[in-house]
């Protein structure tokens, strides 16, 4: 989380010091509206560069992974940045705006400064100046279309299945401002560094929206496979998919995660791999919860021999720390990281074996997953607590670290609901653990 914060702020800050920096007249200016164009220039640069960006983790970049902790990381930053693109763009359209409205009401009456003379201009400066019209009315509707996609996408009212479809046009609204921005960017700033700047991101936004409307994100780590078996878990109203992959998967490390497509209507979805990767075998497991419509449906619905598309593995989630001590916590279905772990680690002699805790925290306890998690911690040498609501006490920062001496010095691995994880974090940090050794899935993707 750390590095999403840094890079949020510092590309933020870098983007507009470096724009202000080209511009010290920026402060200087006695007229409204040239003032007025400064701002527009400014908050016009800041959100185009954030699209841009927004557009480029929409491709799902693995070569990111590693820096942001994670695809699920990264789609955190790409919602931070989605909101303050939305920001901004709202900021320069009132700027755009506002003193049309206030001329209107009789609140501003200045004089427009008269427009440069296009003496000594080129062809292509005079192109340009020649579609300002049209990239001023472009940029409009394509504000107006992107500002509701963004808000859809943030407010969460509307069923995945139409977020999914509907977020794609933004890809469309985005290459409509390319232009804007293209036409209507200060011809004078494309020679210095803010221009450049500017072109890369234009570019690599560019590429990369033409990549999410051609259906092309993820296709080199996409491969074809059947639905083999199924087990329902009713007591915790989850449904176990087994998986044969076809050639093409290069296996994957417990606690990632795969995007599956079992309907072409529905898309794809986020479900986290609950085996270990054995080449000789190729199958994959997943525990999906019944969290909304389209999770509730899949135990009717979902078939033997049916075809599915599996892209991925995606996610850091997965235990790697320097230390021999690691602590484990799941809250309900995020037990399902630690399932695949644990697989991997019965396979591994003893003397590769961590030291680990595995606290498992559950509303309601389902007999058979139980009996298959024990045995599974058993082979894999994992110390086992099961937390049961309404049985047990809840489970804190301050238990975990009355219970496992050498908290200070181990890893802790969280995988659950969000503000259960935070509320750990807390604790732990508060009192001494580094913020570094605290490992939290984020597995929210809208």
């Amino acid at each position: 989380m750390r590095n999403i914060k840094w890079i949020f702020c510092v590309f933020l800050l870098g983007v507009s010091g470096l724009w202000v920096a080209e511009h010290p007249d920026f402060w200087a200016q006695d007229n409204v509206i040239l003032v007025r164009n400064q701002v527009l220039q400014l908050t016009g640069l800041m959100a185009i560069s954030l699209m841009s960006l927004i557009m480029i983790l929409a491709t799902r970049p693995k070569w990111l992974e590693p820096v942001l902790g994670g695809l699920d990381k990264t789609y955190r930053l790409h919602k931070g940045l989605g909101i303050a693109a939305l920001v901004m763009a709202v900021t320069h359209w009132l700027w755009v705006e506002g003193p049309k409205w206030l001329k209107g009401l009789g609140l501003l009456n200045v004089n427009r400064p008269p427009r440069p003379s296009q003496e000594g201009w080129g062809m292509l400066q005079k192109f340009l100046m020649s579609q300002r019209h049209l990239a001023e009315s472009i940029g409009e509707w394509s504000f107006y279309i992107a500002a509701a996609l963004m808000v859809i996408a943030l407010v969460k009212l509307v069923p995945y299945r139409w977020f999914a479809k509907t977020h794609k046009f933004i890809a469309f609204a985005y290459l409509a401002l390319v232009f804007h921005a293209l036409v209507l960017f200060n011809f004078d700033d494309w020679a210095g560094p803010v221009g450049v700047l500017l072109a890369i991101f234009l570019g690599a936004g560019a590429y990369s929206a033409v990549l999410v409307l051609t259906n092309r994100v993820g296709r080199k780590s996409t491969v074809m496979a059947t639905v083999e078996k199924t087990e329902s878990f009713p007591a915790i109203k989850s449904l176990e998919i087994t998986l044969k992959l076809d050639q093409g998967w290069h296996g994957h490390k417990a606690g990632q995660f795969a995007f599956v497509t079992f309907d072409e209507q529905e898309g794809a979805h986020p479900f986290t791999i609950a085996s270990s990767w054995d080449a000789s075998d190729r199958r994959l497991k997943m525990l999906v919860k019944a969290l909304g419509d389209y999770t509730r449906k899949l135990p009717r619905h979902l078939q033997v021999g049916r075809a599915a598309r599996i892209e991925g593995p995606y996610g850091a989630f997965t235990f790697d720390a320097a230390g021999t001590r690691q602590v484990w916590v799941s809250g309900g279905i995020g037990i399902t990281p630690f399932l695949a772990r644990l697989k991997e680690l019965a396979d591994l002699p003893a003397s590769e074996r961590q030291n680990i805790d595995l606290y498992h925290s559950v509303p309601v306890e389902d007999e058979e997953l139980s009996s298959r998690l024990k045995m599974l911690a058993q082979q894999a040498g994992v110390k086992l607590h099961i937390i049961l609501d309404g049985r047990d006490d809840l489970l804190t920062g301050a238990r975990l670290r009355n219970d496992v001496t050498e908290w200070k010095t181990a890893s802790f691995w969280f995988c659950g609901p969000r503000n259960f994880g935070t509320a750990l974090y807390r604790d732990l940090t508060g009192h001494g653990l580094p913020a570094t050794r605290f490992h939290q899935e984020l597995f929210e993707f809208r």
